[in-house]
């Protein structure tokens, strides 16, 4: 999968140094998957959520949350948020003109 966005992980990983390892290692499995549909995520990540338009996944043993669109057809996950699990609590991501 082409991920578009990564310049939103090491932001991150610099404010919660503790994602750092999880954010790299999601990096690499994902960019090497071949996903056709929901199900195939799954068979990759299982504790992946599908909400509205987006695919979210656990980050760091459920710590963080990173939130993304995936365009099955044309094989890119666009990375549109990650979120501490309290910040993913808040509900403010839906508030993304892509959730709907």
């Amino acid at each position: 999968m082409h991920i578009i966005s990564k310049s939103k992980l090491k932001p991150f990983w610099i404010k919660y140094p503790n994602a750092e390892t999880s954010l790299i290692s999601w990096y690499k499995i994902t960019e090497k998957a071949e996903w056709k549909t929901t199900a195939d995520v799954r068979l990759t990540f299982r504790t992946v959520d599908f909400v509205g338009n987006f695919t979210v996944f656990d980050i760091g043993g459920n710590n963080y949350r990173l939130i993304a669109y995936i365009d099955y057809e044309y094989r890119k996950v666009f990375i549109r948020q990650i979120l501490t699990h309290g910040e993913y609590d808040q509900d403010k991501w839906k508030q993304d003109k892509w959730y709907q």
